[in-house]
Order: C-alpha cells, then structure tokens, then sequence
C-alpha cells in the first residue's frame, strides 16, 4: 500500500490545500493530513478544530476518489509522523519560488533524518497560487470576503470568529 503524508498547519484549510489534496489521491492508496500543533503560530483555529475542518472536507474527496483520508494531529518531527504513519511519501504543495527555497531545505534535512522517505512537490493549481491561510485570516479580520479561497463551511467559520462580511466596494 502506498501511504503519503500531507503535512501543514491548515489554519484554515483553503481551497489550495484541497487542491493538493485531490491530485495526491492519484498518487497514494492512503493519504494522511498532518495537522501540525505548532503552539509558536498561535493558531486561529484550534487543533480540535482544524481537524473536524479538514475530516468534513475530505469525507467527498475519499468517497470520489476511493483513496483512504485520514486526519492526524501531530507534534513530533514530520520525518518521525511519517514514520509513524507507514509514509513512504511526504506531498507538500508549492506556490512560488520562496515556497521552493524553503521547502528545499526541509527536503535536505528530512532526506539526511530518513533517506527512505521520499517528498513529492506538487505545483498548486494557477488559479490557486495566490491563496495562503495567513492572508485569508487577514481578510477575513478585516471584513473581507474569502468564499472564493476557502470552502463554505470554513467561509462560515472564519464569520463566526470575525463577524460579518462588510462591503466597502465604490467607496471614497
């Protein structure tokens, strides 16, 4: 059985993150969402949450696709989560060249940690390229609308925490 693992904080999960998601399907027999507990980002959402998030999400992608998801918490090395999950493939989504140069590194210090865990990079979809979790926070605290980087139900999420969506199209 091939097992990736797909790691991140997804604090939201975005329609970028779904994107990588689906295409690793074709790639794997399992796929594992790490959700990272990285207590020095100061989540918005908390674990118990971005969990539920991405289980609710990736429920139609696993029936669609017929590839086993499972959602897995995780504080520990990510060379050591993939060991622990039976991963012999790390998946991680690249949307510009920082993106690269970061996960480089990471690829290098994981190889020399593991050199039996390979890491796949997948090049976010063009349309999706622009969306990162951090500046739909952002938006969404300011009073942006978001529906077109996230899915409805953390669209409906992001409200709860922020408030309402408030217009300042045409205005002075």
């Amino acid at each position: 059985m091939r097992i990736g693992l797909y790691p991140g904080t997804f604090d939201p999960v975005t329609l970028g993150h779904l994107d990588i998601i689906n295409r690793a399907t074709q790639l794997v027999d399992r796929l594992v969402i790490g959700v990272a507990i990285n207590r020095d980002k100061g989540p918005l959402f908390n674990l118990e949450q971005r969990v539920a998030m991405l289980e609710a999400e990736c429920l139609e992608v696993s029936a669609r696709t017929g590839t086993e998801i499972l959602v897995h918490p995780f504080e520990n090395l990510l060379i050591d989560c993939a060991r622990d999950v039976g991963a012999g493939v790390i998946i991680r989504g690249l949307r510009a060249v920082a993106d690269f140069e970061y996960e480089f590194q990471m690829v290098g210090m994981n190889r020399a940690l593991d050199a039996s865990i390979e890491t796949v990079f997948m090049m976010a979809d063009a349309r999706r390229q622009a969306i990162a979790s951090k500046l739909v926070k952002e938006i969404a605290r300011l009073g942006g609308d978001v529906q077109k980087f996230v899915p409805a139900r953390v669209n409906m999420a992001l409200r709860d925490k922020f408030g309402p969506i408030t217009s300042h199209a045409g205005e002075y």
